[in-house]
Order: structure tokens, then sequence, then C-alpha cells
């Protein structure tokens, strides 16, 4: 039975993380506009908070574990703000997670060690990666793979030692020639040219990458294999098994937007005096004024979609298959901390959308958790073949 109930113990470690949220916030207008540094991986509060704050309980058998906490601590991270960090985890990017999946023991012990940031958008396939158009063409006098092509949105682009990025080694294949390749920062041909330029997460490390007549030594596409499979996707369904949980914690990252414009907006009705009367029930909601009926629909949408979420994380934690529903917690989240975030505004008039608070700036933080890791509506598709077994075809 899933039951999403909160020790003691995960009380005290989440606790822990919304304290670090309250310090991280003091940073977040200033990054948001220097868009072109990097939030530092330290903050000068970091040494004398963790000296200070008192030890955590150890976590046990009967405590929240695995997933769920870790997409619970997702949206406490995400409450503070998305892209700064008391003390940054400098390990374990996407392409450390696609490394996990597909990784042979030898690639794992030797690029585990390393942040792996994952290129898989290029200017002209979006959300598609069946249309991935960089190519990886072996040279067999060198046994070395040529990379040739362009990746745009790669996230902790800058600041990863190397990436997994995903290239056609036979157009003519589809999507059963498309492979993923270890590459390390430094090779020759690989550049990072700039940091992008965003409507939000404007402080956060995305940058383009760009390869040409890029070489690497053969052992470095991930997994060894080499084949193209004629009547299947090849490697490509494994590959696309490392979003079962990314889209989750994009869920969450989104999610953490929301809850902060919930939390704050709920305390400036409390102190305009605007009851919140939860007793109302089903069909009473009329008795309420316009700004606390329109809030509690806001909050009971915040709660559907973080119970879709962390159910996900529950199945991903029994091992049960969720690609179902990783794909509907994130079409759902998506659209919810739209909505959340942009209610609250309204609620709060011209105060809600002014650069004072973070309101506004938590709003635009959340719009990219329904656009990457896949769009909204690249998630609807995935439901519809779970649901209704279309096929690839069908969905065209």
């Amino acid at each position: 039975m899933i039951d999403f109930r909160l020790t003691e113990t995960d009380e005290a470690h989440l606790a822990r993380t919304f304290a670090e949220g309250e310090i991280i916030r003091r940073y977040a207008r200033e990054v948001d506009e220097n868009e072109a540094e990097m939030p530092p991986n330290v903050l000068p509060e970091a040494d004398e908070f963790y000296a200070n704050a008192p030890a955590l309980p150890e976590v046990g058998p009967e405590d929240t574990q695995g997933p769920v906490m870790m997409l619970l601590q997702i949206m406490a991270g995400n409450w503070g703000d998305y892209s700064v960090r008391l003390r940054r985890n400098t390990s374990g990017g996407l392409g450390n997670a696609a490394l996990s999946a597909a990784g042979t023991d030898e690639q794992k012990e030797k690029w585990g060690g390393l942040l792996l940031s994952m290129a898989i958008t290029e200017p002209g396939c979006g959300s598609d990666p069946s249309r991935v158009s960089t190519t990886a063409v072996l040279d067999e006098e060198t046994n070395e793979w040529v990379l040739n092509g362009e990746k745009i949105f790669v996230t902790t682009g800058i600041r990863a030692d190397g990436v997994v990025m995903w290239a056609t080694i036979d157009k003519s294949a589809g999507r059963a020639g498309i492979k993923s390749f270890l590459v390390e920062k430094g090779t020759p041909g690989f550049e990072v040219p700039h940091k992008e330029k965003k409507l939000g997460i404007r402080a956060d490390d995305t940058a383009a990458y760009v390869f040409s007549d890029c070489r690497i030594p053969r052992e470095n596409l991930l997994g060894l294999d080499e084949t193209i499979p004629k009547a299947s996707s090849g490697g490509f369904r494994g590959v696309m098994k490392t979003f079962n949980m990314t889209r989750p914690a994009t869920a969450a990252m989104g999610l953490g937007c929301a809850w902060a414009a919930i939390d704050l907006t709920r305390e400036a009705l409390e102190e305009a005096g605007v009851v919140l009367d939860y007793t109302t029930g089903p069909g009473g909601l009329g008795r309420l004024s316009a700004a606390a009926e329109k809030f509690m629909r806001l909050e009971a949408l915040f709660e559907a979609s973080k119970l879709a979420t962390l159910q996900c994380g529950w199945m991903a934690g029994k091992g049960l298959p969720n690609n179902m529903e990783s794909s509907v917690c994130k079409a759902h989240a998506g659209g919810a901390v739209r909505q959340i975030t942009q209610g609250c505004i309204e609620i709060l008039g011209s105060i809600g959308a002014s650069r004072e608070l973070l309101l506004e700036k938590w709003m635009r933080d959340s719009r990219i958790t329904d656009i990457y890791e896949g769009t909204g509506e690249i998630q609807r598709l995935i439901i519809a073949r779970g649901l209704l077994d279309y096929t690839r075809q069908d969905l065209k």
C-alpha cells in the first residue's frame, strides 16, 4: 500500500533543506539578473550554517527512502531556488544516469567519477530525439569515431567534465541508428561556444555544444553495441528509459517553484484577512471570497500533481515499470505549475508581478519544466501509446 505520511526523521531532513532555501533566496534575484555569470558552488553562509545546524537523525527502515524521498528533497530544494545551492553537489549529471543505465562495467569505472552532461536536443529536432542529425562515422583505419553536429540547451553544460551525446551512425536506419557516445571536455573538435540565454532559470548552467571532426576512441560508444537491428529500434528504447526517473525529477523541480508560490500567496492572503475555510466542503466553495476560492483550487491542483509525482517515484522504488506514469506526472506537473504560479500572481495583483518578490521569477523558472525532458505534448503521445496501444505511425 502506498503511504506518503512522513516520519519525524523525514521531516527533519526536509526541514534542513527548507532552511537552506531561506538562505539561498537572498541570492536568487542577483543571479537571475546576472545571467552570463555562474552561481557560486558554495555560498558564504555555508560553513557557518552546517557547523551550527543540528545533527540529522539517521534514516531507518521505517522512514521514507529511495526515489520518493529524493523527489521530496528536489521539491524542497527548488522551493528555495532553481539554480542556487548553499553547497552544490558537483557530481551526478543526467549523463551519469545514462552511463549507469547503459554503460559497460569498464565504462562505468572509467567515467563514473566525472560529472557528465547529456546532449540530445539540436536546433532542428527539438523534443523528437529520433530526428537527431549529429553524425558519428567510424574511421576503421584509426579505430575512432568522428563526430559532427551541434547540440543546444545542454544542462550542466558548462560545469560538466564530459558529455553523453547522441548521434546517428546510419541516418537511413532511423531510431535504430542512434547511439550514445562519451566525450570528454578538451577533446579536439569539441567546443562550448556559449551559455544559453533564457526566459527563466537564467542563472542555470545551460550550454551549446559544437562537434567539428571531433575524434574519439571506438570504445567511447556507450554500451559498445555497434549493431543496427532491422526489426526494432535497437538500443534506443533502452536509452530512453533514462527518462523514467528524470521526468519525475523535472516535475518535482517545477513543483518546488509552485510550492514556494503557494506558501507566499497563502501568507499574503492571511495577512490581508482573507479566510481560507477548508471545512467548506464540496459544493460550498461559493461561500468563500473569490480570492480564497481561487487559491484553494490552486492548492488542490498542487496536491494532485505532487501525489502523481510521488506515486511515480514509489513505483520506481518498488522496481515496477513506470514509463507511462513518468509521462503522466511530467505532463500534469508541467501544466499545473504554470497555472499555479500564474494564478498566484493574479491573486496578488501588481505586487505579484513586481520584481520586489520572487513570484514572477518562479513563474518564469517553472515554465521550462513543461518543455525539457520532453514537452507536455510529447508526454501525451507517450500516454496515448500506453493506454490505447497506438503506434508511432498512428500518432503522426
